[in-house]
């Protein structure tokens, strides 16, 4: 079995300083000072599987994708095709007469894969003088960026859906969603009745199921919702533990949640340094697209806000007074009769600017992953020195990740995004 030593000058080229530590070769006993060559190729191997071992839990997002990669030397862009269905064939045949036949027809998707990666460098001084193992914790950290950044952007590809639905509808926008009150029947949480709602919604699109069920990817916080009801089940109640999904908590309604702390949170920054929200200080009559606030105005340009229901973006600012648009062209007022005392909230997320939490329900082949072949999520030591003349005195090394990655919905009817708000708000 080959030995391995874990040393703070994995990256030394040349004389290593703490002599001829390396690794033993088993089949002819010689050893191998790490500086000889760098590391070993069990040793950098190791680091390699570590990180991608640090990247998967976080890529809950990918989990239940169409995943084809584009062969090397292909090109950027993958077409995924769908063929649609046949129509029916109502008409009977008449008699010794063969009917006209009928022709396939595809629609396609295109993805074009982009490149991702970050690394972390090293002095020659810290090598020497840290008491850590830098490249070990640095290929931890990375391996956790790398998976953050890759669910990420199938995340933000996913809640891009067209199919949204506010709750159990009781509204029909985001900024509308409420939460925090004592009276719950006004709260818009995470309930069995919207799941119910969702799961309609993909059966009568026809989506296919995974393994016999729909999956739900959900955040711990509308999870603590939603677990109260009696008919939510556990994953021992209605799976062997081979075939319980990466994060998986539980069923309910046909639907199986995974849950993800990386799951989607539409949040708005305060509109001030001292307060989420300001009020009107003169009254309006709703001729004038020109506001007096009794807060501050710094930050707000450019923000999307809400004042008596309606949206609106802050195209300029002056003073107290702020100039609202119906979007950052500025190219068109917004004139609201408001009245002293009406509160301006944020309008990227819910009511008053209380975070609200995407829940994504879908069915198989609702959207799909790719990459380059050879070009997924790699490992990449440089070595104090392998930078060459731009390194004459080997000061510096550097361990780092990268990756190529497209997402693309493929179905939109095959997915449906719950927006809630959540009773132990993030």
């Amino acid at each position: 079995m080959t030995e391995f030593k874990t040393d703070l000058q994995l990256f030394a080229t040349g004389e290593n300083i703490h002599g001829t530590e390396g690794y033993v070769n088993a089949e002819n006993g010689t050893t191998t000072s790490y500086g000889e060559g760098g590391l070993s190729p069990e040793m950098k191997k190791y680091y390699s599987d570590y990180l991608i071992d640090n990247a998967e839990p976080a890529l809950v997002h990918d989990m239940f994708a169409q995943k084809v990669d584009i062969p090397a030397g292909n090109g950027k862009t993958i077409q995924f095709r769908k063929y649609n269905p046949l129509g029916k064939l109502t008409t009977p045949m008449a008699e010794g007469v063969t009917p006209t036949g009928q022709t396939m027809s595809a629609s396609a998707v295109n993805a074009t894969v982009s490149q991702y990666g970050g690394y972390v460098e090293f002095t020659d001084m810290l090598l020497m003088t840290s008491i850590d193992n830098n490249l070990c914790m640095a290929t931890k950290l990375l391996g956790s960026q790398a998976g953050r950044t890759l669910d990420t952007i199938t995340r933000e590809v996913l809640v891009g859906g067209t199919n949204v639905q506010y709750a159990e509808g009781q509204v029909s926008a985001r900024h509308l969603l409420k939460g925090g009150n004592t009276n719950e029947t006004a709260n818009h949480y995470l309930t069995v009745e919207a799941v119910r709602r969702a799961v309609r919604f993909l059966k009568k699109q026809n989506a296919e199921k995974i393994n016999g069920s729909y999956i739900a990817i959900v955040h711990p916080d509308c999870v603590y919702d939603l677990t109260s009801d009696e008919n939510w089940r556990y994953p021992h109640q209605y799976a062997s533990p081979e075939e319980i999904f990466e994060g998986e908590i539980g069923k309910i309604e046909g639907v199986r949640f995974i849950e993800s702390t990386e799951a989607k949170i539409f949040s708005a920054p305060d509109l001030t340094a001292s307060s989420r929200t300001v009020s009107v200080a003169e009254s309006n009559p709703g001729t004038s697209n020109v506001y007096k606030i009794n807060e501050s105005t710094a930050g707000l340009l450019g923000r999307e806000v809400i004042l008596c229901g309606k949206k609106a973006y802050v195209g300029k600012v002056s003073g107290q007074n702020v100039t609202l648009y119906t979007d950052r062209t500025s190219a068109n007022a917004v004139t609201i009769a408001a009245t002293v005392g009406d509160v301006m909230y944020p309008g990227e997320a819910g009511f008053n600017g209380r975070d609200v939490y995407a829940t994504l329900i879908f069915g198989d082949n609702a959207y799909g992953t790719t990459s380059i072949t050879g070009g997924g999520l790699e490992h990449i030591v440089k070595q104090l020195g392998s930078a060459g003349s731009a390194d004459p005195l080997n000061q510096r090394a550097s361990v780092g990740w990268k990756a190529s990655k497209a997402t693309v919905r493929l179905v939109e009817a095959f997915m449906v995004r719950i927006e809630t708000t959540a009773s132990a708000e993030n």
